[in-house]
């Protein structure tokens, strides 16, 4: 959805310097939307995201802050919008993670995860969210993960705070339909023959776009839909099927297994269309609870 220079949108991404972040900045720059990156510490990252996205014909800008703090996120949605003159789609991608079993797990251990990953999405879109509300518009994605929904041993604090992405876009949904801002969120699952070590290692470049993938099906699909209230309060599953490891039989199985399980949060229809059509595969696992009941 190429963006006109008489009403270009403008986007944050939390975390955008590297992985997930990046390819979330290039997805959107590719689709006309200009972009500030955040980030946290990777200042040469950022940079050389942000001009990734300018060689795609975009602005963009590097912005470092730490989600942690309410009075950084506010001003990182300030000069977001002091750069672009608005803020129309903020992506909460910032997160970190200190893996350890609960019995190791000390109370630094779990704030730290739940202050950036959960804390900072809340500072975040209530900052952006005034701004949008005064535009009349705005586009919340939030990332989540798999391990949000079923837990991970070794991840009591990052599946808490991914969890509570859930409840948080769900709520904040709820609030600002009326306003035509939706928020969404997007969970990461993995198909390979070692699932829960895959969880815990960085995500490969596919999968990263994969996500990217995801969030502007979000931004493209709900930005030219009219009932905001329908297409809002949302958790969409990103399903990968990786390039290596499990022979395509064992993957095919892998994907039969868990859509038919997962067939009353509406996965058991995708199985075909993801092994015959795209490595990658957007589709609702929780809905009909969000903004408003989509009538059937």
């Amino acid at each position: 959805m190429p963006q006109t220079e008489t009403l270009r949108r403008a986007a944050l991404v939390t975390g955008g310097a590297k992985g997930i972040g990046r390819a979330i900045c290039l997805a959107l720059a590719e689709n006309g939307v200009n972009i500030a990156v955040n980030y946290a510490g990777s200042a040469a990252a950022a940079e050389e995201t942000a001009a990734n996205c300018r060689a795609l014909g975009v602005q963009a800008i590097t912005l470092q802050a730490d989600v942690r703090s309410p009075e950084a996120c506010q001003n990182l949605v300030e000069d977001t919008a002091a750069a672009f003159g608005r803020i129309d789609v903020l992506v909460n991608n910032a997160g970190i993670t200190a893996d350890k079993l609960l019995m190791r797990m000390t109370e630094s251990d779990f704030d730290n995860v739940l202050f950036t990953n959960l804390k900072g999405t809340f500072f975040c879109t209530k900052a952006a969210s005034r701004l949008m509300m005064r535009q009349r518009y705005g586009r919340i994605i939030n990332i989540s993960s798999v391990v949000g929904l079923h837990g991970n041993a070794g991840q009591a604090n990052y599946a808490a705070s991914k969890a509570g992405l859930i409840g948080l876009t769900k709520s904040v949904a709820k609030e600002y339909a009326a306003r035509n801002i939706t928020a969404n969120a997007v969970a990461v699952s993995f198909f390979c023959r070692r699932p829960l070590q895959a969880l815990r290692h960085p995500v490969d470049e596919g999968v990263a776009f994969g996500v990217a993938e995801g969030v502007v099906h979000l931004f493209q699909v709900v930005h030219i839909h009219h009932d905001v209230a329908k297409r809002s309060g949302r958790l969409f599953g990103l399903l990968s099927l990786p390039d290596k490891g499990s022979p395509v039989a064992k993957a095919r199985q892998h994907i039969q297994l868990r859509a038919g399980s997962h067939a009353r949060h509406g996965l058991g229809a995708v199985a075909q269309d993801f092994i015959n059509k795209r490595q990658f595969s957007v589709l609702p696992i929780a809905h009909g609870d969000g903004a408003a009941e989509e009538k059937t």
